[in-house]
């Protein structure tokens, strides 16, 4: 039986992306397909299928936040994920509040420990989906040690247990 790539690597650090469209709507979507590239200057990546309405915004503004939420907020990463910013206000829905960004038009979610502001750099087809690098032109840290929320696939989540260290050889 094959599997999707996305039960094979797991559990993926899971976000809450802002965008908005060419007036200024916001919209919020999870992904869980993402990743850092780059230490210095920062870049981050991650990809969108380009029937998302994600992937609309990012073709009219060319810039997003990446909103990592804690363990707490897994109820707001599944309506986020689960419901489309083209039917519904997914603000309102999730209970999310924003704040305004400070150097890119999408907004910042309040409550969310780390919070990057980014442009887009490069957005390029792979297979079904498109991936999006950004350049993080702005970040916000409220708090580095926090249980982030972990995807596997489908409903499947998983949270955070023990921490453990590499011993040097």
């Amino acid at each position: 039986m094959v599997e999707t790539i996305s039960k094979l690597m797991f559990p993926r650090m899971t976000a809450l992306i802002t965008t908005c469209d060419k007036d200024g709507k916001p919209n919020v979507a999870s992904f869980s397909f993402l990743m850092p590239i780059s230490f210095e200057p920062k870049y981050l990546a991650f990809s969108v299928a380009p029937e998302r309405y994600t992937f609309k915004n990012l073709n009219e503004v060319r810039e997003f936040v990446v909103n990592i939420p804690d363990e707490r907020m897994l109820k707001e990463v599944w309506i986020c994920g689960t419901r489309s910013g083209r039917n519904v206000d997914k603000f309102t829905l999730a209970g999310l509040e924003v704040e305004r960004s400070l150097k890119v038009r999408p907004p910042r979610i309040r409550g969310c420990p780390v919070q990057l502001e980014c442009t887009v750099e490069l957005m390029e087809r792979f297979g079904d989906h498109y991936l999006v690098i950004g350049r993080v032109v702005e970040e916000h840290v409220n708090k580095v040690d926090f249980k982030p929320v972990l995807h596997y696939s489908g409903k499947i989540f998983y949270r955070i247990g023990e921490k453990i260290s590499a011993e040097p050889l």
